[in-house]
């Protein structure tokens, strides 16, 4: 049984970006905050300290600070007519773990969603009608405008340092930035980070072909830079070490520095590590949480008392808490009802190589996990749905992000995959091979859902999450065409035919043992309907509203480009609504 503890105001679940924001917004308030990590402590000093903080076996072969899949996984199928099985080994999703979570070593590309991606049911059917909308797909409009988000992603941007060039600021477009993006007030806080070789081909090529290239805006600091919150964040040193790994330079945006220290100054704050929350807690009339139960690191089972729960884990954690808790009603995928485990997406993805001369070098080992050039050409609602067969697009892009040596290995398609011929292909290709990658969008559709798994178990007696996932007509159409565009552009900059990069999410079936992108939503989304949406538009659960959940998780749909930039937007946006609206009235605030 576990052993109750004093009550304290706010327990916040996971420490990484939307822990962290919501943490930090709260520490003026002075009330009583427990925030729960599953990991261990970290932070830049010791643990990001050179030497170490390159050790590629450490962290990009063991994985160093993502989640122990031997303690928490999930079970995945294909279809309802298959039996799930345990995910081992991490493929297509890397939940972070340790302080600052996911947020210490994503990669930093740091993007505002197009004003279609928060009104993507609404916005298709305004220019297509309703028929163009699959009866399958469960297409559903954000509860949030960009513009309502707008000061919300200004605020983030400058917390982070992001690095990029506006193109469009109120309205008026300007060169050298996006010419497809939303309105902004501001220009980006740092310029962008200095441009590969590769980029500068990539970026003739594209505007050649009468595409609008623009560096990839990133959490990656081009240059020293103190925050509105009197934070200094480092230059990047183009080391190539960022994904998977912390920076020594501070220069990658973290929670553990950015966040973190500001809730500290609440003298009421308190993080445990090494606890992980296995239940959120509901009062007899299951209308409202009581507090979380976890486990310490001794294996001791505790119950945290509180008023108000944040879950801010992993899109996989908080689907497995609101499920195992019983909040909200789960999804019924025969029946399209329910709504927790609703909505599930994934990316698609696609690719071609570039074979250069011999005496073009590509240099990989210099990098950033965000350095690159981007087009926005064929996503959002950038282009035609009806002629193109398909609703959503995606970004094109080139980057310089990581040579390292224990996971680089580019050959070209037909060499040797082991032996001497693989060794000497690869060497070959080293310095002069390089990708311009797709990165698509996913449409939710019925089929593809979250529920508990009926047979499979995790360390702490819980039933494992089972996830349900496999392509679509849809995206399968959407990344063969856009492989399509990524063949033209490595063939004008090379002057001859490439390869494709191989697009194996593209055939057949969705592969989860593959790396591929860990950019998973869905399950517990926001809205106006309480039908067709776990959370409200402030991310407050309808059912229990002294619940609020943070993270890509409230996502209807999965976009083009990556989540980082709406998650941290959608945290602030949350946190404003606790602070100055749950806080002097709590209850229901929609």
């Amino acid at each position: 049984m576990a052993t109750k503890l004093p009550p304290v105001d706010v327990v916040i679940v996971g420490s990484g970006w939307t822990g962290g924001i919501v943490a930090k917004e709260l520490a003026p308030t002075g009330l009583k905050v427990v925030m729960f990590e599953r990991g261990r402590p970290q932070d830049t000093y010791p643990d990001f300290a050179g030497p170490q903080a390159h050790d590629a076996l450490k962290y990009t072969r063991r994985l160093h600070m993502v989640q122990d899949l031997s303690q928490e996984t999930i079970t995945f199928r294909n279809s309802m007519d298959q039996v799930a099985l345990p995910i081992r080994e991490h493929g297509f999703y890397w939940p972070g773990t340790n302080v600052g979570g996911s947020g210490a070593h994503w990669s930093g590309l740091t993007w505002r969603w197009l004003e279609w991606e928060h009104k993507m049911r609404s916005g298709t059917i305004a220019k297509y009608g309703k028929g163009i909308v699959p009866e399958d797909m469960n297409l559903q409009d954000w509860p949030v405008s960009y513009d309502e988000l707008e000061p919300y992603y200004d605020k983030f941007e400058k917390v982070c340092g992001i690095s990029g060039k506006a193109g469009n600021i109120k309205g008026r477009k300007v060169p050298g930035g996006n010419p497809f993006e939303a309105p902004r007030q501001n220009e980006y806080p740092t310029p962008p980070m200095t441009a590969s070789h590769m980029m500068t081909l990539f970026d003739k090529a594209t505007s050649n072909l009468g595409y609008h290239p623009f560096p990839i805006p990133t959490a990656n600091c081009s240059q020293d830079y103190v925050n509105p919150d009197g934070i200094p964040l480092g230059q990047c040193h183009y080391c190539g070490h960022c994904t998977a790994y912390g920076c020594e330079a501070n220069a990658k945006a973290s929670p553990h520095f950015l966040m973190l220290p500001l809730a500290r100054k609440n003298t009421n704050f308190e993080l445990r590590a090494n606890a992980t929350v296995v239940k959120v807690n509901l009062a007899a009339d299951g209308k409202r949480a009581t507090g979380v139960t976890y486990v310490d690191a001794r294996g001791r089972e505790l119950e945290q008392p509180a008023d108000l729960v944040i879950l801010g884990a992993f899109v996989t954690g908080n689907v497995h808490l609101m499920l195992h808790s019983g909040i909200g009603r789960p999804y019924d995928p025969k029946t399209n009802t329910g709504v927790v485990g609703r909505n599930y997406a994934f990316q698609g993805g696609g690719g071609a190589f570039i074979l250069l001369d011999k005496d073009v070098f590509t240099n990989p080992f210099m990098g950033s996990g965000a350095l690159g050039s981007w087009i926005d050409d064929f996503n959002g609602d950038n282009y035609d749905f009806a002629k193109a067969g398909y609703i959503g697009g995606g970004g094109i892009s080139l980057g310089n992000n990581s040579g390292d040596p224990l996971t680089y290995h580019p050959t070209m398609p037909g060499q040797p995959r082991w032996g001497r011929g693989w060794k000497k292909a690869m060497v070959d290709a080293y310095q002069h091979v390089s990708a311009i990658g797709h990165q698509g969008a996913v449409m939710s559709y019925r089929q593809n859902y979250f529920d508990l798994d009926p047979t499979y178990r995790d360390a702490f007696g819980r039933p494992l999450l089972r996830l349900t996932f496999d392509w679509q007509e849809n995206e399968r159409k959407l990344m063969a065409a856009h492989t399509a565009v990524c063949e033209r552009i490595a063939a004008e900059i090379t002057g001859r035919k490439q390869e494709s990069a191989g697009t194996p999410r593209s055939f057949g079936r969705f592969n989860s043992a593959r790396y591929q992108t860990t950019h998973n939503t869905g399950g517990v989304v926001f809205g106006d309907d309480p039908n067709t949406s776990a959370l409200n538009k402030y991310c407050q659960s309808w059912d229990v509203p002294n619940v609020f959940v943070l993270g890509a998780c409230v996502f209807p749909q999965n976009a083009g480009r990556n989540p980082t930039g709406p998650v941290g937007a959608l945290a602030f946006w949350a946190a404003d609504a606790i602070t100055k609206k749950y806080l002097k009235r709590p209850g229901a605030l929609v």
